[in-house]
């Protein structure tokens, strides 16, 4: 029965060679229109004064199915180079019937070290040879998912494309500002500061410039007001203030300048007009903004 089953592997061992091999991952056309996408959204940000929040989260959930389906093409071709070194050796080997274990002409204990060798073998890679086939659907459906989230990006930028009067119009109203101060920060971030700090007390402190970041931190351009010590969620009274700040800047945003808000893993973009959404996740409390509202400004 044991070698009946190696058999068994061995021809499944050949059908899954014989099956189509998908073209490299770094040929993959979705791979170049992403990167086209990718540098037309930081385009945008760089002519909407900064980063657009929604393309930023679209854009990061199609580089993680596009990384999803290069791993599992990465792991299919892996498995296929293991397929082929079980096919050779299997080949070369051969596989022992009933005759030659029993036979006169052969050393029982020989063949039975050979049985037992080329059992282990099937029993070692068996699962992982009958698992190509899942890999290859696996890696079919990644290949979908990361081509919709692609779409979705393409999508996205259309939309944002199409709200250039809209936001040229807010550009215009707010003008260009330049950092300066020994804060580093522009006006209007230090005037926006200077009233949520008279509206909203502030026991966590608030964090602004940092030097080195690509984004607006780095330009002086936002703030990060704590809602707890950091590291951990804000909660009962802190938790409400947060929830009240955000509130509040998106009352009075449009008046005062606020560009974008993030809180509690969402975000809203003045400029978008599509109210709260939800950010992808990126692997912390205060990468989440469970324990700070950031707020930048234009």
């Amino acid at each position: 029965m044991r070698f009946g089953r190696f058999a068994i592997c061995a021809a499944t061992v050949f059908g899954l060679l014989a099956l189509p091999v998908p073209p490299p991952a770094a040929a993959d056309p979705d791979q170049a229109k992403l990167s086209r996408l990718t540098k037309e959204a930081a385009r945008l940000n760089n002519l909407y004064r900064g980063q657009i929040q929604s393309l930023e989260e679209t854009r990061l959930q199609a580089k993680k199915a596009s990384d999803s389906a290069g791993d599992l093409q990465g792991q299919l071709d892996d498995a296929r180079d293991d397929v082929s070194n079980i096919a050779q050796l299997a080949y070369i080997t051969g596989s022992l019937d009933n005759v030659q274990l029993f036979g006169l002409d052969l050393d029982p204990y020989k063949a039975l070290g050979q049985a037992a060798n080329m059992t282990y073998m099937a029993d070692e890679r068996a699962g992982r040879v009958l698992h190509i086939q899942d890999l290859i659907q696996e890696a079919g459906q990644a290949k979908k998912d990361a081509a919709a989230k692609i779409k979705g990006l393409e999508q996205e930028i259309a939309k944002m494309k199409s709200k250039r009067r809209e936001i040229e119009r807010l550009l215009a109203k707010f003008g260009f500002q330049q950092p300066g101060g020994s804060e580093g920060l522009t006006p209007r971030m230090i005037a926006v500061r200077a009233v949520i700090m008279q509206n909203f007390p502030m026991p966590y402190g608030v964090g602004c410039l940092r030097p080195g970041d690509p984004g607006e931190h780095g330009k002086g351009r936002a703030c990060d007001f704590m809602m707890s010590s950091g590291g951990k969620p804000a909660s009962g009274a802190d938790a409400d203030r947060g929830d009240a700040l955000a509130a509040w800047l998106i009352k009075n945003g449009p008046r005062i300048g606020v560009m974008y808000i993030i809180w509690k893993q969402r975000y809203y973009d003045i400029r978008s007009g599509a109210g709260w959404r939800p950010m992808a996740d990126r692997g912390g409390v205060t990468a989440n903004h469970w324990d700070h509202v950031h707020v930048s400004v234009f």
